[in-house]
């Protein structure tokens, strides 16, 4: 392998690991900015006659009792044209929620994962977080196809004058038939007798989704899945950093805040006047991994109120965000800026926007994005071509001047200032760079990085099929054998897979190809040379096979331009070297004996 490619190997690896960090620190998102949003009309107050469950307490305590009402559990069912949904009338919350266009095996994405117990999502508890939601059974009232209502009465012991106040919880789902966005409407309905709703936390209820957002996942590794905290404010979005630790509480009113995955992702749109919001990631029984969103209204000062929210389950795809900003949807929204979550981020975000343009050009042309790919590769090899050549001509012109720097570097090496002199006058004397041979490697780390980047994260590749039965899906490692669920010892490995053993052998035969023969006799070199991809295929053993075929294409295209160079620079190494002859030092004459 040549220096230059072992360069380049271990740079790609510091550039990536530490791509994340720079961007974070030189490219910090602005903080949030308040925002406000008005009050929705109220409703009628309660009927006589209708279930009721007694809420007494004060600042410190509730308590529900069931009085009457319904003793069973009801499920409801919607569909529309993308989601098919389940809710449930014990306490008015979602159990389940499925993307009809996004399937996940043979069944649709489910975007309501479950820990030991069913999930309910949605679910409201009168106080702060640590209050335990609402289960008793409401009333379910079905308005239309695409809209329900659960209702329910509660007596409240502190009224004004010491006596118990009656009011109503209603939850109104609206769905719409062409939208992954639905709209919820909680109103509280008391008698004039209730002068507002404040319970313990000093607040008037808890609204929260979780425990995870969907698909399925083994775990979250924060490179080929995982889940990112955004809130978005004035026109900005914020990335929060959620500690497993403690729950992290937004203050002010972001305009929106979601919870996005690698493909999905959750949004929630309050349109009120007085909350907080609230990420927490701290485990739960059954799911290790937690993304659960909380928003908490503030204390009521009134005997009514309705409260309205939409929330965006689904795709995190430009095309399905897009929408909320130029109006083309059901609830008239305009420049929500949803986009954002989807959009690529950090300094590089250009050039990965237009690498995923050309990948979408070739597979209108072909419609295969394995080929896709390959195209893709190939004309990136074309294009840095000449780069490549004037790399591998610096290197070249490196080894023919070596055996004058080294004489420089044994005449002079008690006198380094000399040294550096004499080099920089051999540099200018033959119009060498020394920069020459790195720079047109460093300028392609970008388009290395933006690449990883697209074929780690593009959606289109989800469920993209290259090669039927052996690479179904371009977002996740291939597999030619499964003894799931036994793993191997220490590798943790279920599947045997092909495509890493076809990148070490094609990174195997580049280095020997490219190997010089001076590389060949330095025992550091040689090992390099088998370390580095075995290193690597551990590394990579696991990565989405979009990404790994990237990087086979990439090695067996760089194999055949390296043949093709070493050829051109075998007849420009001959010339060079009968126009720069190595220095010839003529042995010291012995001095005859004196007789």
């Amino acid at each position: 392998m040549e220096k230059r490619t072992l360069l380049a190997v271990v740079l790609s690896v510091l550039v990536i690991s530490g791509y994340y960090t720079v961007q974070g620190i030189f490219f910090p998102p602005p903080a949030p900015v308040l925002t406000e949003a008005a009050e929705e009309p109220l409703a009628p107050g309660p009927s006589q006659g209708e279930p009721v469950s007694r809420v007494s307490g004060g600042a410190d305590r509730i308590e529900s009792a069931l009085e009457e009402g319904p003793v069973a559990e009801q499920r409801v069912s919607i569909e529309t044209d993308l989601l098919e949904v389940t809710l449930t009338n014990a306490g008015g919350d979602v159990v389940s929620y499925k993307l009809k266009e996004h399937t996940e095996g043979n069944e649709f994405v489910e975007m309501i994962l479950p820990g030991e117990e069913e999930p309910h999502a949605f679910t409201l508890a009168f106080g702060d977080t640590t209050v335990k939601p609402i289960r008793s059974y409401f009333t379910v009232s079905r308005i239309s196809d695409y809209a329900v209502a659960f209702y329910r009465d509660f007596t409240l012991g502190t009224a004004a004058d010491g006596a118990e106040g009656r009011f109503r919880l209603i939850k109104t789902y609206t769905f719409k038939p062409h939208e992954y966005m639905f709209e919820l409407s909680i109103q509280l309905e008391g008698e004039r007798s209730i002068p507002g709703f404040n319970f313990p936390g000093d607040v008037a209820y808890t609204l929260s989704f979780g425990p995870q957002i969907g698909p399925y996942f083994e775990k979250l590794d924060q490179r080929y899945e995982y889940r990112h905290y955004y809130t978005y404010s004035n026109g900005k979005q914020k990335q929060e950093k959620v500690s497993d630790h403690s729950p992290l509480r937004i203050l002010g009113r972001p305009s929106w805040a979601a919870i996005a995955g690698k493909y999905f992702t959750f949004i929630a749109l309050p349109y009120i006047n007085q909350y907080e919001m609230e990420f927490s990631t701290r485990p739960e029984p059954g799911i290790s991994s937690v993304s659960r969103f909380s928003l908490v209204r503030l204390p009521v000062k009134s005997s009514r109120t309705e409260d309205i929210y939409r929330f965006y389950l689904g795709p995190k795809t430009q095309n399905a965000l897009a929408v909320y900003n130029n109006g083309n949807n059901e609830f008239n929204l305009r420049d929500m800026d949803l986009i954002k979550v989807a959009n690529t981020s950090g300094f590089l975000s250009p050039l990965e926007t237009l690498l995923k343009w050309v990948l979408s050009f070739f597979y209108r042309i072909i419609p295969n994005y394995g080929v896709a790919i390959l195209f893709l590769t190939l004309l990136v090899k074309v294009l840095f071509f000449p780069l490549t050549k004037k790399g591998s001509e610096a290197t070249l012109r490196m080894q023919v001047l070596a055996p004058k720097i080294k004489d420089i570097q044994t005449k002079y090496k008690d006198n380094p200032a000399k040294m550096n002199a004499e080099m920089a006058e051999l540099y200018k004397k033959e119009g060498y760079n020394p920069l020459a041979g790195c720079l047109p490697m460093l300028l392609q780390l970008p388009i290395f990085i933006a690449m990883y980047n697209l074929f780690n994260n593009h959606f289109d590749l989800r469920g993209a099929l290259f090669i039927p039965g052996w690479i179904p899906d371009l977002s996740l490692p291939e597999s030619v054998l499964s003894f799931a669920p036994f793993r191997l010892p220490l590798l943790g490995w279920s599947d045997i897979r092909l495509l890493p053993f076809i990148y070490v052998g094609s990174q195997l035969l580049y280095g020997k190809i490219t190997q010089t023969p001076d590389q060949q006799a330095n025992a550091q070199m040689k090992m390099m040379l088998y370390i580095m991809p075995i290193v690597f295929f551990f590394i990579l053993y696991d990565v989405p096979s979009g990404l790994l075929l990237y990087w086979i294409i990439s090695n067996l295209l760089s194999l055949v331009q390296q043949v093709a160079i070493n050829k051109y620079l075998a007849k420009k190494r001959a010339a060079m070297v009968m126009a720069h002859p190595e220095p010839v030092i003529a042995p010291k004459k012995k001095k005859g004996k004196r007789g």
